[in-house]
């Protein structure tokens, strides 16, 4: 497959659909920034959204694949060619993230080990290092399957971050035998989870077309998660629902947020690449 001459070809049947790039992209759902990037040969259309792009262009995944229309002589032999091509492509992403997953994976078990020595050299046993130890195994458990399955494994993250955030807190308080660490922390990480869901939900919905909405009402909705978080504490450890750092945090909030819609109104007006 040539890139170059697919994202020539996507143009070309853009064209001849009389559509611009904004257009396409508002009919599959993405920033028109994408199917730039397909036209000028610098990334390949998602396999999610190749069906509904060939579609809308009137060719088959296979003159896509192939950057031409064909007769039928030359169909099938192409066809064959393409899916070797994709199916190459997919195990070379596989492999680079693999590879990545593995440094990533060896690295914490460096650190790890660095820990355990160090707390069994000076102190005899394991005592302090058990803390560091058990917080990377989590951040491990939570961004792995980010790491190895790319965008696809963001919900996997997701999932696993709700599941053990709970048993990770119980097990720090008691090794620092703290139980305030579990009761408000659980609280405090049930809002958050609640909240990261609600953000993900947002920009999967809305995100890929409209970024600057998506991250507008994102510092809008922090809002109310940062006073739910107070009152949370206020009632947990009695801290105050509101001080003054609170308040400059939600002006800055609201100040981001408008510049996130202004951003999206100047983009949608043509006013900003």
């Amino acid at each position: 497959m040539n890139q170059t001459e697919i994202g020539k070809f996507i143009a070309k049947c853009r064209k001849e659909k009389k559509l611009t790039q904004a257009q396409l992209a508002e009919k599959l759902n993405i920033t028109d920034r994408a199917v730039s990037k397909w036209e000028t040969g610098k990334s390949m259309p998602d396999s999610s959204i190749m069906l509904a792009l060939c579609e809308i262009l009137g060719i088959t995944v296979n003159e896509l694949l192939s950057g031409e229309k064909m007769d039928m002589e030359s169909f099938e032999k192409r066809a064959d060619e393409n899916l070797i091509a994709l199916k190459r492509k997919d195990e070379n992403n596989l492999t680079k993230n693999v590879m990545i997953s593995i440094l990533f994976s060896a690295t914490l078990l460096i650190g790890m080990t660095v820990c355990l020595i160090c707390d069994m050299a000076l102190s005899g046993h394991l005592t302090w290092s058990l803390i560091p130890v058990s917080s990377i195994v989590f951040a491990w458990v939570i961004s792995f399957p980010s790491i190895v399955l790319g965008k696809r494994g963001v919900v996997v993250s997701l999932i696993s971050l709700s599941i053990f955030v709970i048993p990770y807190l119980f097990l720090l308080s008691c090794l620092i035998r703290a139980k305030e660490v579990f009761s408000v922390g659980a609280a405090v990480a049930g809002a958050s989870i609640v909240f990261v869901w609600i953000i993900a939900a947002m920009f999967y919905r809305i995100g890929k077309t409209r970024k600057f909405i998506a991250l507008g009402a994102t510092f809008l909705l922090a809002i109310p998660f940062v006073i739910v978080v107070n009152v949370i504490l206020s009632q947990m450890i009695g801290a105050p629902v509101f001080d003054i750092w609170d308040v400059l945090s939600i002006f800055t909030l609201l100040m981001l947020a408008s510049v996130s819609f202004v951003c999206d109104y100047a983009k949608k007006k043509g006013l900003m690449k």
